[in-house]
């Protein structure tokens, strides 16, 4: 049977400061090896480096088992951070957790 789909919702201001104690949650979510990885998004006002840099860890974790990730809910603020990045080409990112869980 596979694992439920992991919801892992994150908020406020993703620094270097906050990256580590992230880094340790996200980390936990993998080692359960859910079939999908959704981190909601809605919450979270601010992502630097830092913070991409533990997301693309993570997804590269997720997707090396078979699973899926997903990140859901981004604010209009954060948005041009991932298209600066060039990481919206990069990252599967859906409006909500809702339609991230309903993807197949």
């Amino acid at each position: 049977m596979a694992a439920q789909p992991k919801i892992v919702p994150l908020e406020g201001e993703i620094d270097l400061h906050v990256s580590p104690r992230i880094t340790s949650t996200l980390n936990a979510a993998v080692n359960a090896k859910p079939r999908n990885l959704v981190i909601d998004m809605e919450n979270v006002s601010y992502i630097d480096s830092s913070g991409l840099a533990v997301l693309i860890e993570v997804m590269q974790k997720v997707e090396k088992y078979g699973g899926k990730f997903a990140l859901a809910g981004l604010q209009e603020n954060v948005k041009p951070i991932f298209e600066i990045a060039r990481l919206d080409q990069v990252f599967q990112i859906y409006p909500d957790v809702d339609s991230a869980l309903s993807r197949e």
